[in-house]
């Protein structure tokens, strides 16, 4: 039979546009559908924005710390608008470039949302293509819980895009996004307070981490507030009312839910199709990101495997290598992708935690230290770095390597490369360190942490 396209991915995100232009590079007919905007979440509002953001919420120390320097400045004050529109800006320019890498590479472009049919046809704006793959690539969504007066709460795609700055602010939920907007809100100058239903945000962290970016974050203001459970959002005129499982009352101008993110698939028509999917909605997938039924495919967050760009690059590009390329089949290895979290200060993180490994692999050495930055023995600031290496006794390997600090995740990316290529602890031992940097840190840990 012949098909429309060799290609059709639903989705023109991270994931889907490099699958697009890496497939229509090794000559496939290759159509993309995008129902919102091109790039993304993280173009839009994910990555991007959200760093953008970080950068801006840092200046308010920037400026104080700048006059420890001999730097004497007026009063500084913040225009949200300004910040919010400047973000927009680029974020328009990003989209554009989007388009043209598309448009270059020779895939065509259809807006709208894009529903299977059948098995080999999707229908956009009443429209019917058919297509001998499918790629589905439609990402994640944000998801809040079911509780009286949830319509009263924010999302973090909303927080891109606020009217007004907020003067005090509830950010609820313990994972990286609700972290790094608790810090956001905090370093804009929003009195902000961060609830979570646990005793300890950021689960699935090493638990040294943990607990020093909750230290950190505390430090920097932001009221943190464990075990706390909301029950009920209310509205008394422009406040916002919540009512905690303990009987406390919370008031605010904002409450932004940052409680997890599910697979966007509603509407696709991939159950019509036969696709299987799990309880939480996401495309089952082989080694080959292939569905149950071969010829429909899916990568990124809606297979929910690791929600992280790069990763849906990553796999985009096996996808198209497998279908269109020669050679033997990609694989991605998943075992150390390394990631950061922009909190402030930073989190970088690659391989496995003290815990993990302590229970895959038994015999594990630990190396950890904290400090002050150089920069702060001027300032004064109370703001600490953390370092972690964990080690396999057996082989001495390096097998988890933590920091949190500023640009961590500039260091760790680094460090991930060494991780990948099995380094020992004895050859970071024998690396020089480059002084003076917070970084040379790594290569000069020499005892091991007592009782580990």
């Amino acid at each position: 039979m012949q098909y429309d396209y060799d290609l059709y991915v639903i989705g023109a995100g991270s994931g889907g546009v490099r699958a697009s232009r890496v497939a229509a590079g090794l000559g496939a007919r290759v159509a993309v559908a995008e129902s919102t905007h091109l790039g993304g979440t993280c173009v839009n509002v994910g990555c991007v924005p959200k760093k953008l953001f970080v950068y801006g919420s840092h200046f308010s120390e920037d400026f104080e710390d700048a006059a420890a320097y001999g730097w004497n400045a007026l009063p500084p004050s913040f225009d949200w608008t300004r910040l919010r529109d400047s973000k927009t800006a680029e974020i328009e320019r990003l989209q554009g470039i989007y388009r043209t890498l598309l448009s270059n590479a020779g895939v065509d472009i259809h807006e709208g949302r894009a529903r299977l049919a059948d098995a080999h046809t999707l229908e956009i704006n009443g429209v019917a293509h058919t297509a001998a793959h499918i790629l589905v690539a439609t990402g994640s969504r944000p998801w809040t819980p079911g509780f009286p007066g949830r319509r009263h709460a924010i999302i973090s795609d909303d927080a891109f895009y606020l009217e007004r700055f907020p003067q005090r602010a509830v950010v609820v939920g313990g994972g990286y996004i609700a972290v790094e907007f608790a810090g956001i809100f905090a370093g804009l100058g929003a009195d902000t307070q961060l609830l979570y239903r646990g005793p300890l945000f950021l689960r699935g962290f090493d638990d040294g981490v943990r607990r020093f970016v909750a230290d950190e974050l505390a430090k920097k203001g932001v009221a943190l507030r464990f075990n706390s459970v909301v029950q009920e959002l209310g509205l008394d005129a422009d406040e916002r009312v919540l009512r905690l499982a303990d009987g406390e009352e919370l008031r605010a101008d904002l409450v932004l839910y940052a409680t997890g993110r599910r697979p966007n698939v509603a509407g696709l028509g991939l159950e019509e199709a036969g696709v299987a999917l799990a309880d939480n909605g996401a495309v089952l997938v082989d080694d080959a990101y292939r569905s149950n039924v071969p010829h429909i495919l899916a990568i990124g967050d809606v297979i929910d495997r690791m929600q992280l760009t790069p990763v849906a690059i990553a796999e985009g590009m096996c996808v198209a290598h497998n279908l269109f390329g020669k050679g033997p089949p990609r694989r991605l290895a998943y075992g150390n992708i390394p990631t950061a979290v922009f909190c402030q200060p930073n989190i970088g993180t690659v391989g496995l935690t003290e815990s993990e490994a302590q229970r895959r692999l038994g015999g594990v050495e630990v190396y950890e230290s904290a400090f002050k930055p150089m920069k702060h023995t001027l300032t004064g600031r109370s703001e600490r770095t953390f370092m972690k290496i964990i080690v396999e006794q057996a082989t001495d390997r390096v097998v988890g390597l933590h920091m949190v600090g500023p640009e961590a995740g500039e260091i760790v990316q680094g460090m991930a490369v060494a991780i990948n290529a099995g380094a020992t602890k004895q050859q970071f031992d024998a690396t020089i360190g480059i002084h003076p940097t917070a970084a040379e840190e790594f290569v000069t840990m020499r005892e091991a942490r007592k009782g580990t």
